[in-house]
């Protein structure tokens, strides 16, 4: 008699069998792993619980969410395996084809073929159809794996493209990882690449408020000297002492439209005397406040409690709205001269959409540098229109146009020649050579409650942005994710770089600028050398007076044209956030479109109580200037004042309207794409996250930590 043990089939455990090896058992055997459900991680699992009991159990997954596909074809469909022999059975003629396990990470054989079944077999044929009949079902029921990668729960090698089966994305491979040192020349070339790509966004800011505050070409000029000063000491700041990410820090969009709020409010814009000096006054004291509100939030860890609330659906329509905030200003302010908005636009179009595949040199430069190159062709182009006399009219001067207006015929070509004319400024006579930003050049600050809470609202909003921007380029760069820690020191020290700026007096704080991802997923360069380096450079150009005079006299049609790509850009960028969650899921669709339609519409109404300002101010100023005759009425004017501010900005509205309505309607972490941060253990245990993250050794000294 031929008895051995055996798996029951009803219990699962060792028994006595009663059949031979080619018997009813063996059948039941097969039957019984036919019946094992494909395995999927629960939605709360974490992966380190997957990957330790892969290891415990032996488990090997492939991509259709089978559990084996060549051990369920021996055991489960041939019935010419033997319990007893089958140890003995040798697999022949199979092809291995390199896979990456989605539980372990690593790389593994997948066997085509096995021993009693060659290609284009019936059996050959079913075990195709039940892989097919699989993975059509975790395509539907295990859908969820592929969520989890993107929402952080598993990722090889930091993000990346997906496959091109669609199934598991790629790692991005980076030229220059984090901490790589390519060398002195490529640092210098790398580095300047970087703040190449970002010169719209580094000096046209003041092309914008210098003007609203009616100062002069020469202080447009010593402004954009100090902005570029902050960024590249900020910068610098923030590579050793912040997150350590390869992110450019510098004056943000998110501060423009308060600081417009400010400039446009009753009591500035009827200043007919040193308007520009003591509006800048007004604005750094509200910088400073803003910016101590900012490391308080980081240094005592409440942004650490904040981020457990801070989820793409809140980061998405907040960023998108800074954006949408300069529609009304765009557009109508780069119209002033067409013939050079139009073409400017166009090319820019042209340079990243049609020609982004175009390789020069080995380097894509019309992706990385579209804004400079499209600028620098289109401000050309504007000279020789100037030079030729496009713009010259009888009677007319055209070195003073503002004395135009004294005269009737000139009266309708002063706006022209104001917009259009590349010689319309007179910085370059104006500017000194050499001239060396230095603490409240413009004066002491002035403190005032009301503008104060404007900037402590706008800059919970930057750290908002700031979250979202972390997450991103972590994953970019191929780093594991921050911890909330470390999240929490990056925003302290934006706290006290915006700080630095109100002591500066760049008329804006200083944030993490989020058009620098863009520049690392194309340039694949992440070396924060090179972001130091650049920085360096950075600096010693703030000093030339000169340089500052030349960026100064760009026509402001031709800055506007830029900034309506820029702020296009942003809005892209925020709403690409999105990509972490669900975004088929009703709920995410519904929060992130009220939150948006609300926080362009609330502040419309808002902008609609001032029937004075209609008279005073030009049409793109009008949505700034409701703070000083809103509907927000107490009899406390400070409070008034500060409350019709807030209100009437759409970043605001947009941020806390998704911020209540993500937390309070239930929702799975899938669903709502919640970042996932490293823990502070990780990183004890860590010595790569160690060597990405900490504090330089002495400074970690200090603190008396060496790894936060």
């Amino acid at each position: 008699m031929d008895s051995g043990s055996g798996l029951n089939p009803d219990t699962g455990n060792k028994g006595k069998g009663s059949g031979g090896g080619n018997g009813n058992g063996e059948r039941k055997f097969g039957a019984f792993f036919k019946r094992v459900e494909p395995f999927l991680p629960k939605k709360d699992l974490n992966p380190r619980d997957l990957r330790s009991w892969a290891k415990k159990t032996g488990f090997v997954s492939d991509y259709s969410g089978e559990t084996s596909t060549s051990t369920r074809t021996k055991f489960g469909e041939s019935s010419d395996f033997d319990l007893r022999k089958g140890r003995d059975q040798i697999v022949t003629g199979s092809s291995h084809k390199t896979e990456i396990d989605p539980i372990l990470g690593r790389n593994r054989p997948e066997i085509e073929h096995v021993t009693g079944s060659e290609p284009g077999s019936r059996e050959e044929e079913e075990r195709r159809l039940n892989r097919n009949e699989a993975t059509s079902e975790t395509e539907n029921e295990g859908g969820k794996i592929n969520k989890d990668l993107e929402n952080g729960f598993y990722h090889p090698g930091g993000g990346g493209e997906s496959s091109e089966d669609g199934q598991w994305p790629k790692p991005i491979v980076m030229k220059f990882g984090l901490r790589d040192n390519p060398g002195f020349v490529p640092l210098i070339y790398y580095g300047l690449q970087h703040y190449l790509s970002l010169v719209g966004s580094l000096v046209f800011i003041p092309l914008v408020i210098v003007p609203a505050m009616d100062g002069s070409d020469k202080d447009t000029a010593s402004l954009i000297s100090t902005m570029l000063l902050l960024t590249g000491v900020t910068t610098i700041l923030h590579s050793y002492f912040g997150t350590r990410l390869p992110l450019v820090q510098g004056s943000s969009f998110v501060y423009l439209a308060p600081v417009l709020v400010v400039i446009n409010s009753e009591e500035f814009r009827n200043l007919t005397e040193h308007k520009f000096w003591d509006t800048m006054r007004e604005l750094q004291g509200a910088i400073i406040v803003g910016s101590l509100f900012q490391c308080i939030l980081g240094f005592s860890g409440l942004m650490s409690l904040l981020l457990r609330f801070i989820n793409p659906v809140v980061v998405a329509p907040t960023v998108a709205a800074v954006g949408l905030a300069f529609f009304s200003y765009g557009f109508p302010q780069a119209g002033t001269c067409v013939e050079i908005s139009v073409p400017l636009i166009l090319l820019l179009l042209i340079f990243t959409l049609y020609l982004r595949g175009v390789s020069l040199f080995g380097h894509r430069l019309f992706r990385i540098y579209a804004v400079p190159l499209s600028a620098l062709i289109i401000w050309t182009y504007a000279f020789f229109l100037t030079v030729g006399g496009a713009y010259d009219y009888r009677g007319c001067n055209a070195d003073i146009p503002s004395s135009n207006i004294l005269i009737d015929e000139c009266k309708k070509h002063v706006y022209t020649m104001k917009h259009c004319r590349t010689d319309a400024s007179n910085a370059w006579k104006t500017a000194s050579w050499v001239r060396i930003p230095y603490p409240f050049q413009w004066g002491f600050p002035t403190f005032h409650m009301r503008t104060s809470i404007i900037m402590i609202f706008v800059s919970l909003v930057a750290s908002v942005d700031s979250v979202g921007t972390y997450h991103s380029t972590s994953m970019l760069v191929n780093a594991k994710r921050p911890t909330r820690g470390i999240v929490s020191r990056g925003i302290a020290l934006e706290g006290f770089c915006s700080l630095l700026a109100g002591i500066w007096g760049s008329g804006t704080g200083s944030t993490t600028l989020t058009e620098n991802i863009h520049t690392i997923n194309i340039t694949k360069v992440a070396s924060r050398r090179a972001l130091v380096i650049g920085a360096m450079f950075l600096i010693v150009l703030s000093f030339l007076g000169k340089l500052g005079a030349i960026l100064a006299s760009i026509p402001q049609a031709l800055a506007a044209s830029v900034l309506c790509f820029i702020w296009a850009l942003t809005v892209a960028l925020g709403l690409s956030n999105l990509r972490y969650t669900q975004t088929s899921s009703f709920r995410n669709i519904t929060i992130v479109g009220v939150s948006l339609f609300l926080g362009l519409s609330v502040p419309a109404y808002f902008q609609q109580y001032q029937p004075l300002s209609s008279l005073i101010l030009p049409s793109y100023y009008l949505p700034f200037g409701a703070a000083s005759s809103g509907p927000f009425q107490t009899g406390i004017e400070q409070l008034d004042f500060a409350m019709n501010a807030v209100l009437s900005l759409n970043m605001v509205v947009t941020f806390l309207l998704a911020f209540i309505l993500d937390n309070t309607v239930p929702g799975s972490k899938e669903e709502r794409g919640v970042y996932v941060w490293s823990r502070a253990e990780d990183m004890k245990m860590d010595h790569e996250m160690q060597a990405d993250y900490s504090l330089p050794r002495k400074v970690a000294r200090i603190f008396g930590c060496g790894c936060c």
